[in-house]
């Protein structure tokens, strides 16, 4: 549906004319920072709690490490768990919503080093399971219709489940969720990107897929879209006020992120 056009050093995305003609682009002042502004709309100051990050050790192969310890290697499991939380005020100068959000991801990882080596290449891992959920809650502060909206997205891999044989798998940054108040849907769906524009005029394909965005929809069609590159939020020109506000407040916690800073 959404390709990629790029030059030299950046990559865009095309937004489809069909909805382009039917909606309004609003870009975000201060997206990745700790305050953002958009037409209207503005948050307050983003508080953040405790960001933690913190790598151990997983299962023990001591059987295995009998065999290639024999060899120069050493074959072990680390498990990297990381969170971070924060809330925030979006008004958009009437009515207004709390945003409080949480994040947290776990990555499995086995590794083999080599004992002799003193390259900088001597240990490569292999990524077993990993598992990133990302919840909001959307607080009624003043708003038209007072409903609370919950956003939950979620991104997992196991390896052993999917039977993947590749020796160094590329998680795919299928970051999906939903946004709901009970009654109403808001499906969030990500937009990879691959293809890109080369400055000869020819079609490139990057080696790997690149998280650009997300498409923001209900049963009726598309509502918004979610620009990460150039930091822009679509909305639907019919969306009433009440909604657009919403939508701002998922569009903002998705920007505020920290532990999944979209470096896919």
């Amino acid at each position: 549906m959404i390709f990629a056009a790029s030059c030299t050093t950046s990559i865009k995305m095309t937004i489809p004319g069909r909805f382009k003609e039917q909606a309004t682009m609003q870009h975000v002042e201060g997206a990745r920072g700790n305050k953002m502004t958009f037409a209207n709309f503005n948050t307050s100051r983003i508080k953040r709690g405790m960001h933690t990050s913190d790598l151990g050790d997983g299962r023990r192969f001591f059987l295995a490490n009998l065999f290639l310890n024999e060899m120069g290697v050493q074959k072990s499991e680390t498990i990297k768990r990381e969170k971070a939380q924060f809330h925030y005020t979006l008004t958009d100068g009437k009515n207004n919503v709390y945003v409080e959000a949480n994040e947290i991801e776990v990555t499995s990882k086995v590794e083999y080093e080599l004992f002799s080596s003193a390259s900088i290449f001597n240990k490569i891992g292999q990524v077993q399971q990993y598992y990133y959920v990302f919840s909001a809650l959307i607080g009624p502060g003043g708003t038209q219709d007072g409903k609370d909206w919950e956003l939950l997205m979620t991104n997992m891999y196991d390896r052993k489940a999917s039977h993947d044989k590749r020796l160094f798998p590329l998680i795919r940054p299928d970051y999906n969720g939903l946004a709901t108040n009970g009654s109403d849907t808001i499906f969030v769906k990500a937009i990879n990107i691959k293809k890109t524009a080369l400055k000869n005029g020819k079609e490139g394909v990057m080696p790997f897929e690149l998280l650009s965005g997300y498409e923001l929809s209900t049963n009726d069609g598309v509502i918004a879209i979610i620009d990460l590159i150039d930091r822009n939020i679509w909305f639907y020109n019919e969306l009433e006020d009440a909604e657009k506000l919403h939508i701002g407040g998922i569009a903002t916690a998705i920007f505020a992120r920290r532990v999944h800073d979209e470096k896919w």
